[in-house]
């Protein structure tokens, strides 16, 4: 099932776009160290704290007007398709008149761990439910079916190396808000486009190689406030 899910999801997201977000999660992560330690005399918890949340809202900012220079639209009342469920987060969709990609940006206190819930992230799951594997009781199978899929674009921070990330990558969270349907760094993502070009849905292009990084220790900390400070909640 992971492999369908990522199929409908290199068909809708442009390959340049996972480039550039890759690109602005980098810079943004560096613009919020700078800022703070060049604008406070801050230092150790409190400046961890402010900088969490300077992280964030320029990443938001950054990932909204690259989504947009894509052609992603960030949809009107801000409500989940199909439900009344609103969500305070800039998720962006793509795809136009089809069932597309409703792309939203999370933050993972370390790599591959899930991002901390928020009802802008619990409405947002709620369009992988027919993705969610359950037990197939009348015979039929658990493949995913028509309509939007929700996917983030994740970040973890380098907790040993101030102003940089760990780790960038795609993840579709299950509906019930357990684990992942797909996790992918982003390195590792850019190759099913070449994939999908080998079976002609994608038309041919080159990878690029991303810089590789450690795996930082991750100190004992209070959470970041990237979702406590969500707007409306």
């Amino acid at each position: 099932m992971s492999d369908e899910i990522k199929h409908k999801i290199t068909v809708t997201l442009p390959r340049e776009l996972i480039i550039d977000l890759f690109d602005v999660a980098v810079a943004r992560t560096r613009e919020a160290f700078e800022l703070i330690r060049d604008n406070t005399d801050l230092s150790g918890r409190s400046a961890r704290a402010l900088e969490g949340q300077a992280r964030f809202r320029l990443m938001e900012k950054g990932f909204q007007d690259t989504c947009e220079q894509h052609g992603g639209v960030r949809l009107d009342g801000d409500v989940i398709p199909g439900t009344d469920l609103r969500y305070y987060q800039p998720f962006m969709r793509f795809g136009g008149d089809k069932p597309g990609v409703l792309l939203g940006l999370a933050s993972m206190p370390a790599r591959s761990e899930l991002p901390t819930k928020n009802r802008s992230r619990l409405a947002g799951v709620t369009l992988n439910y027919r993705l969610t594997p359950r037990l197939d009781l009348d015979g039929t199978s658990a493949s995913p079916q028509p309509g939007d899929v929700f996917v983030l674009l994740l970040f973890a921070r380098d907790a040993g190396r101030a102003g940089h990330v760990d780790e960038v990558a795609i993840g579709v969270i299950d509906a019930e808000y357990a684990g992942y349907l797909v996790y992918e760094s982003v390195e590792n993502f850019l190759a099913d486009y070449a994939t999908e070009s080998a079976l002609g849905t994608e038309q041919p292009s080159t990878l690029v190689t991303l810089k590789k990084v450690r795996k930082a220790f991750k100190p004992p900390e209070t959470p970041e406030a990237d979702d406590a400070a969500e707007a409306g909640e």
